[in-house]
């Protein structure tokens, strides 16, 4: 295998292909067959598949893939607001906008390019969003997809503006599960958590464990770089590990939620997750010329992965 992934072109591994609504896409793809895909519309990751071709992400089947709005699923970006706490749209505008991809991007470190299929894109505010968000910025994302299969996202906004500005930020991951009620996060315990349930109100974890039984919409602040979502059923594990994101979204609509949702099945609950890597309770302020890098890479492990790894 080592031969392999040394021979590997990885230029060739990524595919711009158009969507059913004529946007483009990229397609990464790796050695042993596992796979992602990237929408232009939103800068958005619509699919994460292991190498048996088993979907990670979830998707509702009543998502609306149709611009401007954003699709319910994969791996919308929140920017530069996160939720509805202040003047823009629900999660901010770059999941609505149409990325550019960029093809001369300022370097990474080389670690981030080794051994991975991936695609850098571009959003600058176009002069309609600066009428509403008078900031200018430059946005830059790279998805890559490593030979085991992992799936990274980094993301670099840079101030171009005269003045600071202020925003927030969420990889809002949904992740597919087998059954909510055998879902448990492990690294958030001790935590304190702000509740959207309850006004932003702000509580401790008393749990060893996230467990789910009742809708949960929480923002866990100051949580480690790395957080596991078991999977029971599944006898798998997702390791998220984030850098730059301080906080963590934790997010189950459950039954009621569900059924008020245009874009979500009734049902669809018990099989999606939501675990952001995110920076929300105390926004990223950027001064003139100034950059800020936000990393969320996933993982799969089998559940027999010792939890004192997480620390790794």
């Amino acid at each position: 295998m080592g031969h392999s992934a040394a021979i590997w072109d990885y230029k060739a591994a990524v595919e711009i292909t158009k969507d059913w609504n004529g946007i483009d896409q990229a397609v990464l793809g790796n050695p042993q067959g596992a796979s992602a895909r990237v929408s232009l519309h939103g800068g958005q990751v619509t699919s994460w598949r292991n190498e048996h071709g088993e979907e990670l992400l979830f998707t509702s089947s009543k998502a609306i893939f149709k611009p401007p709005k954003a699709m319910r699923g994969g791996i919308p970006i929140c920017f530069p607001q996160f939720g509805n706490c202040g003047s823009l749209e629900q999660h901010g505008f770059a999941r609505n906008k149409i990325w550019m991809v960029d093809d001369n991007p300022p370097p990474l470190h080389p670690n981030d390019s080794q051994g991975k299929a991936f695609i850098d894109l571009l959003l600058k505010p176009s002069e309609d969003d600066l009428k509403f968000w008078p900031h200018s910025f430059e946005f830059r994302l790279r998805v890559s997809l490593a030979t085991n299969a992992d799936l990274m996202l980094i993301s670099r906004i840079r101030n171009v503006n005269g003045k600071p500005f202020s925003f927030s930020f969420a990889y809002h991951t949904y992740l597919s599960v087998s059954d909510i009620s055998e879902i448990r996060i492990e690294g958030l315990e001790t935590l304190d958590y702000l509740d959207n349930l309850c006004r932003r109100e702000r509580f401790t974890e008393q749990g060893d464990a996230v467990t789910f039984e009742a809708e949960v919409d929480r923002v866990y602040l100051g949580s480690p770089n790395v957080i596991a979502v078991l999977d029971h059923e599944k006898k798998r594990t997702y390791l998220i590990r984030k850098e730059g994101l301080p906080d963590a979204v934790v997010w189950n609509p459950w039954e009621k939620k569900s059924k008020s949702m245009v874009d979500f099945g009734d049902e669809e609950y018990k099989q999606m997750l939501c675990v952001d890597g995110a920076a929300i309770e105390k926004p990223i302020t950027l001064k003139p010329g100034e950059e800020w890098t936000g990393r969320l890479q996933l993982s799969v492990v089998p559940s027999s992965f010792c939890s004192d790894q997480l620390h790794l």
